[in-house]
């Protein structure tokens, strides 16, 4: 059963079948075996791609009879989690980091699932503004939920600092997944101040392309979100946060961002779809 709000014609068999066996790829990057790691990364590259090939029919509305774009939280969340598998892609080209590969992997079989689940309505673009407006907006949620899986490496790897582990299960000294824990913090903020700049201008040409500014869920979410990255950067820049603090930062601004979007249109096009059929 399918469970969006948008008519079976938004979702073509094709796309359906694309869907299918990018999860699939996705899951056989997620198995932890060892000996199935060059198995798990060619998966993981083959669902990438296919993932980007459904985001672009997905989005943009490919086979429609009328032109428009896709927007609901299924595909929105998609795009995130594409964005974060590419930051991923690049760094493991660097450094190996096959734990991550395994946690992205399942996100990346539940953000295609959910988007072919809950695509939205199809609708127009308003302004030639409007898609750079949405992609810059995608892309300070991939930036910030690439920081966020940085810093999740970062706090695990103090903790294991803190609690002592024993030889032979801890990392070298001042490293994590195989960085030096200095060379991971520094990424990590990079993607931060990316993500607000990109947010930043996400925020003005909202303005810009809004015909009538209105003050909800979305616009709320977004200025509260941008309020706590900015008290975030101020913090560290001025005030040195680091380690716990400067992460808990982090993560409330990205949930805070994910709400802005994501989250409510989770709410709109699934609570409230079911409560009203």
């Amino acid at each position: 059963m399918i469970l969006s709000t948008a008519s079976p014609t938004l979702a073509p068999g094709g796309a359906w079948l694309l869907a299918g066996v990018a999860f699939v790829l996705y899951l056989l990057a997620a198995l932890p075996l060892a000996k199935l790691a060059r198995l798990s990364a060619a998966a993981l590259v083959g669902a990438f791609a296919l993932h980007l090939l459904l985001l672009v029919i997905d989005i943009g509305g490919f086979g429609q009879a009328e032109p428009g774009a896709r927007l609901g939280f299924g595909p929105v969340l998609s795009m995130t989690v594409w964005l974060v598998i590419t930051v991923h892609t690049v760094e493991s080209r660097l450094v190996p980091l096959p734990a991550v590969r395994q946690w992205l992997g399942l996100a990346g079989a539940a953000a295609v699932l959910l988007a072919a689940l809950f695509p939205g309505e199809l609708r127009p673009m308003a302004s030639a503004l409007v898609p750079l407006h949405f992609a810059l907006g995608v892309g300070s949620y991939g930036l910030f939920g690439a920081a966020v899986v940085h810093a999740v490496m970062l706090d695990a790897a103090e903790r294991r600092l803190r609690g002592g582990a024993t030889a032979a299960r801890a990392p070298a000294p001042g490293r994590a997944m195989g960085m030096p824990l200095l060379q991971l913090e520094r990424l990590t903020f990079r993607f931060v101040e990316a993500g607000f700049a990109v947010l930043t201008a996400t925020l003005l040409l909202g303005v810009v392309t809004t015909a009538q500014w209105r003050w909800d869920h979305k616009t709320v979410f977004s200025l509260l979100a941008w309020g706590v990255f900015a008290a975030l950067l101020f913090g560290r820049r001025l005030r040195g946060w680091r380690g716990r603090r400067a992460t808990r930062w982090l993560y409330a601004g990205a949930a805070l961002l994910l709400l802005a979007y994501a989250g409510s249109r989770f709410v709109v096009e699934v609570l409230l779809a079911r409560a009203a059929g």
